[in-house]
């Protein structure tokens, strides 16, 4: 019903542009994906799907077959259009067979390789989508990438170019073209080669030279879904990929040593490392990694599968406490554990909600691999607080401060919203063969992809 609702403001409202804003009903289209437009129709797509909306699934087919443009201009997020637009396209694909997606994903995949264009082969962030030309490398010319303003010293982010070759693997197996395995997994030499800080990946690496500009290492923003994709890269290889999970288990042994904390209060927690100085918060954004630990330790040797078990569910409680101990349920964007606070935001632009996934996506982990019935319920409880804090008249939105019970909402209905978030909590309280995780990866985005259909390893 909460699907339904959201899709349904999306469609009367913003309905090809990227996102819904719900209090001035009217559409946003934001900077982020450089002239594409219809973020929510394709994240939406495999959600609608699995839910058996399936009048709302024909309308948004629909607006893909007729309405999708991939021949813009501007510049986009790698990152960003791969794990929704990409993702997206093959998630829908391999759930109905419908071939107009798989041509969609394919031709927005050709458009995102100049990006891999540098000395390293390590991408920039940004592309230009336009007419491809691959005359200079650094020219910001049509088709050529360049790194982010903001991102340290026009390096690249680790979390964006980790986080690219399960979508990239399933191009290459639907293409028979193997260059863009290829080019996707060409950061795992690169990152063997170049020196780790105490077994550490820092989050900005350059292009150019392959080191690492600073050695700043978070498992939240910049850093996150690098670790996720080495684990996933496993399973979905079939457990063939050994690279990926070798790099995955002694990353997590390194993240164990120096970043994980305990409390006073006994919560445990994964603090931000800034060049060996550690700091002590933790974003809602690094909340996917008790989902993943849990699922890492399926498959880690008898003797560490119930500590990686327990490391998980620790970290899950904490996330958790971090929804608790505010007066709407919902979490913060950051949490931290300092002088005297623990698992709450300190500074005011810290407390915002937005609608993000990563808490309920580790309750959907730990149910299936624990059925400890706590999961359900604490997902329910989000469930509540979203229709109590979030819902407004045309769809549903973030909201400004979680520690008030009158919150300011930011009018925007995130895209992500309907992509994970809501099925997440549609999995947590479905059986456990409704997209089993012995046959599907979720890519970052929460878009399924199919385990052991591709041939190519890079």
């Amino acid at each position: 019903q909460m699907m339904k609702f959201a899709w349904d403001n999306y469609k009367q409202y913003a309905l090809g542009k990227n996102e819904l804003r719900p209090l001035t009903k009217n559409g946003h289209i934001g900077n982020m994906f450089g002239g594409l437009r219809g973020a929510t129709v394709v994240d939406a797509l495999d959600t609608l799907y699995i839910m058996e909306l399936e009048e709302e699934f024909q309308e948004a087919k629909k607006w893909v077959e007729k309405s999708f443009d991939l021949n813009v201009n501007g510049e986009a997020s790698l990152f960003e259009v791969n794990i929704r637009y990409i993702g997206g396209l093959l998630a829908a694909y391999y759930l109905t067979g419908e071939e107009v997606f798989k041509s969609k994903a394919l031709e927005l995949g050709e458009k995102l390789l100049p990006a891999f264009n540098t000395p390293t082969g390590i991408p920039r962030g940004v592309i230009n989508l336009g007419r491809q030309d691959t005359r200079s490398l650094f020219s910001p010319c049509s088709g050529m990438s360049w790194s982010w303003g903001w991102a340290s010293a026009g390096s690249s982010i680790l979390a964006e170019f980790g986080t690219l070759h399960l979508e990239f693997l399933h191009l290459s197996e639907l293409s028979g073209n193997p260059v863009f395995a290829e080019k996707a997994s060409t950061f795992q030499f690169v990152l063997n080669k170049v020196e780790k800080p105490e077994g550490l990946y820092p989050n900005f690496l350059s292009p150019v030279t392959g080191n690492w500009v600073q050695h700043h290492v978070s498992i939240g923003g910049l850093g996150d879904s690098f670790y996720e994709y080495l684990i996933k890269s496993w399973l979905m290889s079939d457990k063939k990929d050994s690279e990926a999970k070798k790099m995955y288990d002694d990353a997590l042994e390194a993240i164990e040593k120096h970043l994980v904390k305990k409390s006073a209060g006994g919560l445990t927690y994964i603090a931000e490392w800034r060049g060996g100085i550690l700091d002590h918060k933790m974003g809602h954004l690094a909340c996917f990694s008790g989902g993943m630990i849990a699922l890492g330790a399926e498959h880690a040797g008898e003797e560490r599968k119930q500590h990686y078990v327990d490391l998980a569910a620790e970290i899950t409680n904490t996330c958790h406490e971090s929804y608790a101990r505010s007066d709407t349920k919902l979490g913060p964007e950051a949490f931290r554990f300092d002088a005297g606070t623990e698992a709450m935001a300190t500074r005011l632009s810290e407390r915002y909600y937005i609608l993000r996934p990563e808490v309920v996506e580790s309750y959907m982990y730990m149910w299936r691999l624990t059925h400890d019935p706590k999961y359900r319920q604490w997902g329910w409880e989000v469930v509540k607080a979203l229709e109590k804090h979030c819902r407004v008249e045309a769809g549903f939105s973030g909201i400004r401060d979680v520690y008030t019970t009158t919150p300011t909402h930011d009018n925007m209905q995130q895209s992500f919203f309907l992509a994970e978030t809501l099925k997440y909590l549609y999995l947590l309280f479905c059986e456990d063969d409704v997209l089993s995780l012995d046959d599907w990866v979720f890519n970052t985005e929460a878009h399924p992809l199919p385990v052991n259909h591709t041939n190519f390893k890079a």
